[in-house]
């Protein structure tokens, strides 16, 4: 029953737009979710940097100037709010993450889903994460995640790919002393990227998300 009430509010949140567009091309579709994109950039004064300048800055975003990177291969933007405390996921290691996120909806400018907020505060979405050779690879534990129960099924536990991104420029850990903070990002994620319902309407988010290390 949980599960169903999830999914109508992803469905309720973006059925607006699927009753609008289902007679557009993909080309159309994706042409306006640049448009959505690009609007937020220019409204929020975010500074868009390239992989090279992210690189040159030792793989940090300056927050005073809202930059993101631009990852070009993936259309995935990035800003490290925080890189955490605690370490990197080692290759050949699997983790547990704890993720809370806020999701929010870039076409229809509209928070989609979160567990940052009370109603849904007890549910911190719990995935399973594994680095190979650099490569990483996640999947959400079923009834322990927002997500899931949202957009998931029991034969799909998937983390959308753009979740993914920042484990490479991340600490993942808990902290243990004063001081110590855990990892947060934001994300702008394109359909390509993003979870099922993102994918299937071409439409793309905003993520808050924080990263902590499992027990």
């Amino acid at each position: 029953m949980r599960k169903s009430i999830f999914v109508l509010l992803a469905i309720v949140a973006v059925v607006s737009i699927c009753s609008c567009r289902h007679h557009e091309t993909y080309a159309e579709q994706k042409e306006k979710e640049r448009s959505a994109i690009n609007k937020y950039i220019a409204d929020s004064a975010v500074h868009v940097i390239s992989e090279d300048e992210f690189v040159a800055n030792d793989y940090t975003t300056n927050l005073s100037r809202n930059e993101f990177v631009l990852f070009e291969s993936t259309g995935v933007y990035m800003q490290i709010v925080r890189k955490g405390c605690g370490e990197k996921i080692k290759d050949g290691e699997t983790a547990t993450v704890l993720c809370r996120f806020t999701e929010r909806n870039l076409m229809t400018d509209s928070l989609q889903l979160s567990n940052e907020v009370l109603v849904w505060a007890s549910i911190v979405d719990k995935m399973t994460v594994k680095n190979t050779s650099g490569t990483f690879t996640a999947s959400f534990i079923v009834n322990n995640s927002l997500m899931w129960l949202a957009y998931g099924s029991p034969s799909n536990t998937s983390v959308p790919a753009g979740w993914l991104v920042p484990f490479s420029y991340i600490n993942v850990g808990r902290p243990s002393k004063e001081g110590d903070e855990i990892a947060k990002v934001r994300l702008i994620v394109p359909h390509s990227q993003g979870h099922k319902h993102a994918t299937q309407s071409v439409y793309p988010c905003l993520y808050d998300i924080s990263y902590e290390r499992g027990r």
